[in-house]
Order: structure tokens, then C-alpha cells, then sequence
């Protein structure tokens, strides 16, 4: 086939026409189209921007859809990720510290070093740049395990921050058992120091609820709310208020499960009051809580109460903001999927699907590696009515 699939739409299906010694007329009447039609779709005057073409096209050819969007090579896959997930769990099982097990000849590295490798971990994550953080994660937990032990009160930050991330990312990945794990190894490690154990908790209310536990979910996430909370708003810290609101959101899908919207609305403006002292552009303990964090939230709870078009709203007016650039690119594109399912719901296929290539776009990794974003691009990629760019990406991650 040489470089066809370099080729425009257009230009393909006028390859494959001729493969099949079709002329324009027999194409077009099996198509049911005018000649005319043919004619300016091969040219690249009429773009192919409905599914249910494609597809036609596709079966009168006696190809796969695929090769008329430029993928008929291999899709990508997975795979790196999952064999990372067993070289995180091969270093959360390890027990060398309470067992005193010898280092070897590895280094123990220093605190400030040790800050800097968790530090940059969490940037990797917030980039969306997942293969890379699961290639970093069984060293980091190693190495911040070994620094704790030797240092235990300075040590303490980077060891919590290495479990957090790990929670945080495996949470992403579907991996909850495991997840729970690292969380809980959090949850001890910050065991005393208040801000620590706020914000580990809120990859517990996360994992608690992403495992239909959203009763405990919201019970760990509001006690660990209130007791971080200042007395008086105006005095909080915008570390103490950026951990607290969090786990006020965090709180509020949970409690939405419970079908109880006066809570949930009570719950995120609480939250809002304290966004607005906090203001946007900043990430607090890795939270990015802000008022646009805020109207993100929103917008989650409303599409779990499965209000979509309520949803469909906060977004716009979150997406609107000058704060929504501020956001980390995960965080961004994990919204754009609670929108497009949105969407979906809504029967709108067409606006799902740009919603989808928008959250590929903003961090690949996020369609490429969450379950929960495979499953709603392929049932977008199954509906006659969807763009022919959603057939280029579903065939590209081997999505069907």
C-alpha cells in the first residue's frame, strides 16, 4: 500500500475505489449518492465528518473503516503500563526497612533529594505523562522508605508524597486493591501531622468511592475535613483551606450516591466560600483548589446525579474561566471525559466525541490508559452518528 495512509481522506478512498476497479458512477450508486458527490469527496471539497459514511464507504470498498482514517497498523497498547503496575506492586511488597534487610549498595538519599524526586514525580503526573510516573514510582518508593527510615521526622513529607502519588495514579489506572494499599501506607506514614493526613485522605475518599464505598468515602472525607478546617475562614492558611475544601468536593460526589442534592450543594459551597480566599493559579498540597476547582466539581457531581444537562453548564462557565489554563493538564482532561459521558447521555454524539479528542489532546495518557476513557470512546465510536475523528482514535488505540 506504500504511504496511502499519509494520504487525505479523500485521496484513500479514491485509492481503494480504483483497487476495486470501481468507477465514480458504480461507486456512487451503490453508495446511493450522485457521482458529484463521489467526485468532490475524493477531491477533498466535501469532508467525511459523519461515522455512518465512513462505515458505508468502508463495507461498499470491502475495507475496514480504519484504513480510511490512516490506521491500518498495529493499535497502540497498554501493555508498558500494566508491567509497571507489577514493578509497583513488587516495591510496595517489599518489606526490607521493618524487617532489616541490608540496602546493599544503594546510597540512602538525602531529604532535600528526596523532596526534589517526589516533586518532580507529582509534575510528571500532572502532566499526564503516566508511563513515565509508573517507571519512576518503584524507585521512589524505595529510596523515600530508605530516607524515612533513616531520617524519620524529615523523612516523613517525601515518603507520604511518594504514596500519595502512587494512590493517585493507580486510582487513574483502575488498579483500586492496590491503590488502597499505597493509600493506607500513606495514612500511617502521616499519622500526627494534621495537613499530611488531610491530604492523604483524599486519595482514600477517592479510592473508597471509586469502590462503591461511598459511605465511608464521605465519612473519612468530612472528618478529615473538619479537622484541618480553621475556626474562622479568614484566618485559614490557603494550605490549610486548599486541603480542606478539597475533601469538602471530595465529600460531595460521594454524597451524591446518596441522591440527597441539598447536601451536595451545601457541601460544595462550603468549599466555594473557601476557594474564593485561596483564588486560582495555585496547587496547595497538589489539590489545584481554586474557584474554578470549584465549578469543575460542579459539574462532576451533577453528571453523577445524572443531571448531564446541569453539568454540560458548570463546564462551560468552568471552561470559560481564566483560571480553567491554571488547572493541570490531568486534571483538565479527566473533566473533559466526566463531560463527554455527559454529553453522551444527552444524546449528543457529536459533542462527546469532540469533548474526547479535546481530552486527548490535553493529556494523552488520559485516553489511553483509563479504563473508564476506553469505555466511553468505544461506545461514542459505536454510534453511527459519531465524526470520523473519533474512528481515527478509537483505531488507534485499538478501541472498538
Amino acid at each position: 500500500m506504500g504511504n496511502v495512509e499519509l494520504l487525505p481522506v479523500g485521496r484513500r478512498v479514491a485509492y481503494w475505489r480504483g483497487r476495486r476497479k470501481l468507477s465514480q458512477q458504480v461507486f456512487a450508486d451503490r453508495l446511493g449518492k450522485s457521482k458529484s458527490w463521489v467526485d468532490k469527496v475524493e477531491r477533498g471539497v466535501r469532508s467525511l465528518d459523519k461515522l455512518s459514511t465512513l462505515q458505508e464507504i468502508a463495507r461498499v470498498l470491502r475495507i475496514d473503516a480504519a484504513v480510511l482514517v490512516g490506521r491500518d497498523v498495529a493499535p497502540v497498547e497498554a501493555t508498558d503500563c500494566v508491567e509497571g503496575v507489577d514493578r509497583v506492586r513488587a516495591a510496595l511488597a517489599r518489606y526490607e526497612i521493618p524487617l532489616g534487610q541490608p540496602a546493599g549498595h544503594r546510597p540512602v538519599l538525602p531529604v532535600d533529594r528526596m523532596l526534589r524526586d517526589v516533586e518532580y514525580a507529582w509534575t510528571t503526573f500532572q502532566h499526564g505523562r503516566y508511563p513515565q510516573v509508573i517507571n519512576l514510582l518503584p524507585d521512589l518508593l524505595t529510596n523515600a522508605q530508605r530516607t524515612h527510615a533513616q531520617a524519620s521526622a524529615a523523612g516523613r513529607v517525601p515518603l507520604v508524597e511518594a504514596y500519595r502519588v502512587t494512590a493517585a495514579l493507580l486510582v487513574k489506572l483502575g488498579d483500586l486493591g492496590l491503590a488502597w494499599l499505597a493509600t493506607d501506607r500513606a495514612m500511617l506514614a502521616a499519622t500526627g501531622e494534621p495537613e499530611s493526613v488531610a491530604a492523604a485522605a483524599v486519595h482514600l475518599g477517592q479510592v473508597l468511592r471509586t469502590s462503591g464505598r461511598a459511605r465511608e468515602a464521605k465519612s473519612v472525607l468530612l472528618a478529615a475535613a473538619y479537622r484541618i478546617a480553621p475556626r474562622e475562614v479568614e484566618n485559614g492558611t490557603p494550605a490549610e483551606l486548599s486541603l480542606c475544601g478539597t475533601l469538602l468536593l471530595e465529600a460531595a460526589l460521594a454524597v451524591t450516591h446518596d441522591g440527597n442534592k441539598a447536601a451536595v450543594t451545601d457541601l460544595i459551597d462550603e468549599a466555594a466560600g473557601m476557594a474564593e480566599r485561596v483564588g486560582d493559579g495555585h496547587d496547595h498540597h497538589r489539590t489545584a483548589f481554586g474557584p474554578t476547582a470549584v465549578e469543575v466539581a460542579r459539574a462532576a457531581a451533577a453528571v453523577e446525579a445524572g443531571d448531564f444537562h446541569a453539568a454540560i453548564r458548570w463546564h462551560d462557565k468552568a471552561a470559560g474561566r481564566d483560571g480553567w489554563r491554571w488547572l493541570p493538564a490531568e486534571h483538565r482532561a479527566a473533566h473533559l471525559l466526566d463531560v463527554a459521558r455527559a454529553h453522551l447521555h444527552a444524546d449528543d454524539v457529536a459533542n462527546a466525541a469532540r469533548l474526547l479528542v479535546q481530552a486527548e489532546r490535553t493529556a494523552p495518557a488520559e485516553i489511553t490508559h483509563r479504563p473508564v476513557a476506553r469505555d466511553i470512546l468505544a461506545e461514542v465510536a459505536r454510534d453511527p452518528r459519531a465524526p470520523t475523528t473519533i474512528a481515527k482514535l478509537a483505531a488507534t488505540l485499538g478501541v472498538g
